[in-house]
């Protein structure tokens, strides 16, 4: 793969930067705030060697990976009290192992459509706030729980 094409890691944006507010890292994930305020809480955990898939990964990173997406989720659910949680991994623009958590509410802007479907309405709704600082303490608690110094 040489450079110039657009799944080297040089191109891939999840390599060159953080790709958010960085909330939580260690040697093999981080946890990254999206700025998103119809969403708050919404958070990405992103591989952070440069891998394409999820079977790419060892059995043990994988568990590594899905042991810090849930702590996450628990996390962002204890703190915004979300109707749901979404979970989606989907890789099509960044070809580079992320996760993506995302509170919802039934009244938010999309729902019950995706977050990147037709917006359904205008949020009017006012949800938890949760300082960047309060929300990476927390992580740090549940990630250290979760997976252990790294």
């Amino acid at each position: 793969m040489s450079p110039s094409t657009p799944n080297h890691p040089e191109n891939c944006p999840l390599c060159r930067e953080d790709g958010g507010t960085l909330l939580w890292r260690n040697s093999q994930l981080r946890v990254i705030r999206v700025n998103d305020p119809d969403y708050p809480g919404f958070c990405r955990v992103v591989w952070q060697a440069h891998v394409r898939e999820m079977s790419d990964l060892d059995p043990t990173q994988q568990q590594q990976l899905m042991q810090t997406v849930f702590a996450v989720e628990r996390v962002v659910r204890e703190l915004f009290t979300p109707d749901k949680i979404n979970l989606a991994s989907f890789g099509n623009m960044v070809p580079h192992v992320h996760w993506h958590v995302i509170p919802r509410w039934q009244d938010d802007r999309h729902f019950p459509e995706p977050v990147w479907g037709q917006p359904q309405r205008t949020p009017n709704a006012v949800r938890p706030q949760v300082s960047d600082d309060a929300l990476a303490a927390a992580l740090t608690t549940a990630l250290a729980a979760a997976n252990g110094p790294n």
